[in-house]
């Protein structure tokens, strides 16, 4: 699906460039967040190993790699998510606007909800914290197993690019839901159904934009995706609902 959203958007480049637009200025903060995080890391991970103050240097070191890595993992997973929110919150009205000429040129949206500019706004907003908080409840008990060694080193940054690939896929997923009238809830009971279609559009994504300035091709790439996993999804839960009524 990723891959098919560059295609849509190779043979139309009037709407990645639309879809570019909101990424440049969330790209730009969080290369200033991740570089200021990479000035500070040595002095963070001391500042949350308090414990270690007093241990031998080899255990002391291993300890605080540990928490550093552990920190960036984190930061990465959140900043991530939470950039991602705020892309789509700021550009609602341009991705609105890619949504409806993807999905018209697919058939279009049967008795497709119409809302404001402003009130898809809000709504993206509201989604994007609950997503984040949400979220928390995985990434701060990752970041407690970041402290074990070879497991936090190893282990927990994949667990944490999982994570941040299945938020990441339901932020990419919104804009085509709330063209169905569907909220949060039902966004999430849908997707729980094709998880693993779900991280097939969010793992490449989420560490693509991880790549500096990269973000900016990959946010319209993959929301374009996400409209085409609604659709795969959507349709998916129809066809078993109209399965079991027969």
């Amino acid at each position: 699906m990723f891959g098919q959203g560059l295609g849509i958007l190779l043979r139309r480049p009037k709407l990645l460039l639309l879809g570019a637009i909101p990424a440049v200025l969330t790209t730009a903060i969080l290369l200033g967040g991740l570089a200021a995080l990479v000035v500070w890391i040595d002095e963070l991970a001391t500042w949350v190993t308090p414990f270690a103050d007093d241990w031998s240097a080899g255990w002391q070191t291993t300890v605080r790699i540990a928490a550093g890595v552990a920190l960036f993992a984190a930061a990465i997973s959140i900043a991530l998510l939470g950039s991602t929110a705020l892309t789509l919150a700021i550009g609602a009205p341009f991705y609105e606007y890619i949504a409806e000429k993807v999905e018209d040129d697919l058939g279009g949206v049967p008795n497709a909800v119409e809302m404001s500019g402003w009130r898809l706004l809000g709504m993206g907003i509201r989604d994007g914290i609950v997503l984040v908080l949400l979220s928390l409840l995985y990434t701060i008990p990752l970041f407690v197993a970041g402290f074990i060694p070879v497991f936090g080193q190893f282990v927990v940054p994949v667990l944490m690019a999982l994570v941040a690939a299945w938020f990441l896929s339901l932020e990419l997923v919104g804009v085509p839901f709330y063209r169905r009238g569907m909220a949060l809830k039902q966004r999430r009971e849908h997707m729980r159904k094709r998880r693993m279609l779900a991280l097939g559009l969010g793992v490449p994504a989420s560490l693509l934009c991880a790549i500096p300035f990269l973000a900016i091709i990959v946010m319209p790439v993959a929301f374009v995706g996400g409209v085409l996993v609604a659709r795969e999804v959507l349709q998916d839960s129809h066809a078993g609902q109209a399965h079991l009524n027969a």
